[in-house]
């Protein structure tokens, strides 16, 4: 047996299908374009019999097709997106191509397969939808989290954009019966994750006492879950969800952004403190808040909690110190992916220099 697996090479794919294959799970097929987020040396160490990695674009539907006749996966996991709210600000075409074109190609071509299974097979078949909490826009600072049915308000491209996902997700499960699930999960950190983003990008340039761009005031509240954790709750999804049905996937830890800086700069500085007595948090430097910054994020999980008996094993603590001590001890992999485009990116977005 083999599941299809998009986007594996990125940070949650590289997460899901090592734990995935850690708990026994069968072989993957991985389809994965390699951008600039992807990292082949992530899953470079597994044998071939348990991981095959396919370079190519969700938009072409040859291959998909291909992939699926030659296969024959009984489940679709499909990760692979755009998804940098400031790279979709700067250059939001990308953004509508994959995750919207990507995620029609994908359900086309799938829906196609499942229609060609036998009874058993095509009852058993199973797509997984990865999306955000981000679909549904802000939230107030006493507003309760966001539930499943939460309309959807996108406030950025790339917010916008997995949205679209979200509605031909279901409209095919509506229309066509078609077996799609979907899943809306809060902000991951942890191992892997390509320093764009907020955890990675400041314990990197901490550990390397460079600025640290704090947007606005930085007191902007998000959810945070371990990706390890997440990765478990898609394996749930993957194997007892129900059909048509969508799920919240949080952590139950809302922190504001400077909470978070302050988390990592009081790791480091016990356990790699500055010359001189100085302090990591002293390296804050506050730039100009990013456009449509929406102001909080949190996702009510009881359904997932209540009807597949998901928990996370993380508490946000402990969980951001594994994270600051994998980027202190993988410094090559580090090395690998912060290039001379990433330290141009971090120019044009932040005012400085990697």
């Amino acid at each position: 047996m083999t599941i299809l697996v998009t986007g594996g090479l990125g940070f949650i794919g590289t997460n899901f299908i090592l734990g995935h294959l850690a708990s026994g799970g069968d072989g993957v097929v991985d389809l994965d374009l390699a951008t600039y987020a992807g990292n082949p040396a992530n899953l470079s160490h597994l044998p071939d019999g348990e991981h095959l990695l396919v370079r190519g674009d969700v938009c072409d539907r040859a291959l998909a097709d291909r992939l699926l006749a030659e296969h024959r996966p009984r489940a679709v996991v499909h990760l692979a997106a755009e998804s940098h709210v400031d790279r979709s600000i700067s250059g939001p075409a990308a953004f509508v191509q994959t995750n919207i074109v990507g995620t029609f190609t994908l359900l086309e071509a799938a829906k196609a397969h499942w229609e060609s299974l036998d009874g058993v097979g095509r009852d058993a078949f199973r797509f997984l939808y990865v999306s955000t909490d981000e679909v549904y826009g802000s939230l107030g600072p006493d507003d309760p989290p966001f539930t499943e049915r939460s309309p959807c308000a996108p406030n950025s491209p790339y917010s916008a954009s997995k949205a679209a996902g979200d509605h031909l997700a279901r409209s095919y499960f509506k229309t066509y019966g078609f077996p799609a699930m979907t899943t809306h999960c809060s902000n991951n950190y942890g191992p892997y994750q390509f320093p764009e983003k907020l955890i990675p990008l400041m314990i990197i340039n901490a550990i390397a006492e460079k600025p640290l761009p704090v947007y606005g005031d930085g007191r902007q509240v998000r959810d945070w879950i371990h990706v390890e954790d997440h990765a478990r709750a898609l394996s749930l999804v993957l194997e007892r969800g129900a059909p048509g049905e969508t799920y919240n996937v949080g952590g139950r830890s809302e922190r504001a952004n400077m909470e978070v800086l302050e988390g990592i700069c009081t790791v480091l500085d016990e356990t790699a403190p500055r010359a001189g007595g100085l302090r990591h948090i002293d390296l804050a430097v506050h730039v100009a808040d990013r456009p449509g910054h929406d102001r909080r994020y949190a996702v009510d999980s009881t359904k997932i909690e209540e009807e597949l008996g998901f928990y996370p094993s993380y508490s946000f603590p402990d969980g951001l110190e594994a994270a600051v001590c994998w980027y202190r001890t993988n410094s090559r992999w580090v090395e690998s992916v912060t290039s001379g485009e990433y330290r141009d990116w971090l120019k044009r977005h932040y005012g400085m220099g990697g």
